[in-house]
Parts: C-alpha cells; sequence; structure tokens
C-alpha cells in the first residue's frame, strides 16, 4: 500500500472518533502563525544513475547524516481543524556511498541533499481539560530536491560520483504532536514529520543523471501564535 493511502485510511479512522473526546476546553478558533527547528532524519536512499551514452546504470545506497529542518506556517483554526500552509527546508551531508553491484563502499563521500517543500496540511486537535493538546494530520505538496557535485574515493582516486542537480516533485508528511498553551494566543508545538517524495530525476538535462526518492522523519520544536 503506498505511503499516502495509508496516511488517508488512518486519518479516515482517526477522524471518525473525534466526537468522543472531551470538548470541556473550548479551542480558541482563528489565524494563527507559527515557525520551528528540529532535526531531519533522512532514510537510506536508492540512487540510480544513468548515462546519456547508453553505458550500464549504476546503483547506490546513500546513507545520510542527521541534518536541520527548519521552517514557518500559517493558517486558519477552526477549533477542532486547522488547515495551514507550511513552508520548511532540510539539509543533510551524506555519510556513505555504496556501489550495490560490487558492494563497494566509496571513501570520503563529499556532497549533500536539500529539501525545500511548500505543503498544504489539515491537523486534527483532541481539546481536552488541560494546556497540553494532542494533534495528529497531515499533508501534501511539492519539493524542490537539491544535490550537490558529489565525490567519492576508490583505488583508482577521486571520483566526481553524482553531478549537481534540481527537481520538483510531488510530496506528502503525515504526523502528530503536542501544543502547549502558554495563555490564549501564545503556544508552544512539539511534533513528529514523517515526509516523502516521489522519485525525483536531478540532472537530467545533463550527460549523466541520478534518480531517488527522498524519506526523513523530523522531530521539531515550535512556536505558534494565534490571532
Amino acid at each position: 500500500m503506498k505511503p499516502l493511502h495509508k496516511l488517508m485510511l488512518i486519518s479516515s479512522a482517526l477522524l471518525l472518533a473525534l466526537p468522543n473526546i472531551s470538548a470541556a476546553a473550548a479551542p480558541h478558533a482563528g489565524p494563527y502563525v507559527s515557525g520551528f527547528i528540529g532535526v531531519s532524519v533522512p532514510r537510506d536512499s536508492t540512487v540510480t544513475t544513468d548515462y546519456f551514452n547508453n553505458s550500464p546504470s549504476t546503483v547506490d545506497k546513500v546513507e545520510f547524516d542527521p541534518g536541520i529542518n527548519i521552517g514557518g506556517t500559517g493558517g486558519y483554526d477552526f477549533g477542532y481543524v486547522r488547515l495551514e500552509g507550511e513552508i520548511s527546508y532540510r539539509n543533510s551531508e551524506i555519510k556513505s556511498i555504496t556501489d550495490q553491484s560490487v558492494n563497494y563502499r566509496f571513501r570520503n563521500p563529499d556532497g549533500n541533499l536539500g529539501v525545500a517543500a511548500f505543503m498544504a496540511n489539515a491537523f486534527f486537535d483532541l481539546h481536552n481539560e488541560t494546556r497540553v493538546t494532542p494533534y495528529f494530520g497531515g499533508g501534501i505538496g511539492f519539493a524542490a530536491i537539491h544535490m550537490s557535485d558529489t565525490y567519492g574515493t576508490d583505488n583508482s582516486g577521486r571520483l566526481r560520483l553524482y553531478d549537481e542537480g534540481d527537481d520538483t516533485v510531488f510530496a506528502y508528511q503525515a504526523g502528530a504532536g503536542v501544543e502547549i498553551a502558554i495563555n490564549r494566543r501564545f503556544s508552544l508545538d512539539v511534533g513528529y514529520r514523517y515526509f516523502g517524495t516521489d522519485t525525483a530525476s536531478l540532472n537530467k538535462d545533463s550527460l549523466q543523471w541520478s534518480s531517488l526518492k527522498y524519506e526523513s522523519h523530523n522531530g521539531t520544536v515550535g512556536f505558534r501564535v494565534t490571532f
């Protein structure tokens, strides 16, 4: 089952449970803005490189170091449902590159991957009698992916494994968290997001191009202002 289908099924099931949530604490409706910062932990990715001269494709397993995740949102809180637009940026250094055909791990990899995402989200707030409000939801949008020139070393010397390239692809996310109210206007947000994209084809107009899917686990801390 595709991740987006799983997201829709989970969200639908949880939405059916909303009428049973206590409404003792009245929600505060209105527009809001927020900012957040956190850690992005990309999953290992399979990078396929194709060549203009029809040389055999290469298939590598690429691992990433944890990186930064920063962004902001703006939307409207309807009480139990929030609709928002989100802009975020993730960046991670490449940790290792392994040629899958010969199981060879290149030494001293040097490169990075950046992802700028533009999302439309819906979150469902589970209000209760405390200042802590759990929530869940997700969103869809698009992501602009950029990979730098990427190098590695084998027994023949230093090699450029991937050319610098960009692509814009469909993106999705799902997650949950808690809002901690400071007062009726200000609140803190602690959240988790699973973020993924369709396959990006980087630098496809050149003599060699690389394709990959991006997926990551993301933890954030944010500050929200409701008007």
